[in-house]
């Protein structure tokens, strides 16, 4: 956490311009997600398609954006948190969670509206960088806040009634009109985040709420 109101000092960086108009800063982002994927499976960068790594950037994303929320509406007691753009700071690396710095608003109340005023926004600008469907990168957001409540309820298993019930709460968003099942253990997704692309056939990656996993051998 930080101050509200600070500027961010290197290695933080402002979120915001994750968000700007010109995308530069995400679509760099993206870029290094697409060579740590050819990296890690041994095969040219070309061999990523881009749309592969834009989902995976996205979700990695809006589970960071997510958790905060989750987590402060589970606890309770915690102060609000400063979840706007404008006020967020994260480091760009890659390799595990993006670190994340919250402003501390101060006060209590309900949870900040973190899917219309920072997820939605995120959605957006992913998917004008490369072509992706809405449903896949809106079954990110939905397997990001499942996943966020999971985690809660498995390191805090008295948290779990309030996390699930934030998720579902969360989830219950518009833009996530299309999902089936609502957070909770055993949740699956509609979509994929189309990480089974990078080793199609009989051993293909997919991810424990994939719809895929339904077929999965």
């Amino acid at each position: 956490m930080h101050p509200a109101g600070a500027d961010p000092v290197p290695p933080w960086l402002a979120f915001a311009e994750l968000l700007s108009a010109d995308g530069g800063r995400l679509r760099a982002r993206a870029g290094a997600v697409r060579e740590a994927l050819a990296g890690r499976g041994g095969c040219p960068v070309d061999a990523v398609p881009l749309r592969v790594a834009v989902s995976v950037m996205h979700l990695g994303l809006a589970a960071r954006l997510i958790a905060p929320a989750v987590a402060a509406a589970a606890l309770g007691d915690l102060p609000r948190l400063g979840l706007e753009a404008g006020g967020l700071w994260w480091q760009d690396q890659l390799g595990r969670p993006v670190p994340l710095s919250v402003p501390v608003a101060g006060g209590s109340g309900p949870a900040p509206r973190v899917i219309d005023d920072l997820v939605a926004p995120l959605t957006a600008a992913a998917g004008a960088l490369v072509p992706v469907s809405p449903r896949v990168l809106w079954g990110n957001v939905a397997s990001a806040i499942s996943g966020a409540a999971g985690q809660i309820a498995g390191q805090r298993p008295e948290l779990a009634p309030a996390a699930w019930a934030a998720a579902r709460e969360l989830a219950g968003h518009p833009s996530l009109s299309r999902e089936r099942a609502a957070p909770g253990p055993g949740f699956r997704r509609s979509s994929c985040c189309l990480i089974y692309q990078l080793s199609p056939g009989p051993g293909r990656a997919i991810c424990g709420d994939c719809v895929l996993g339904v077929a999965a051998p």
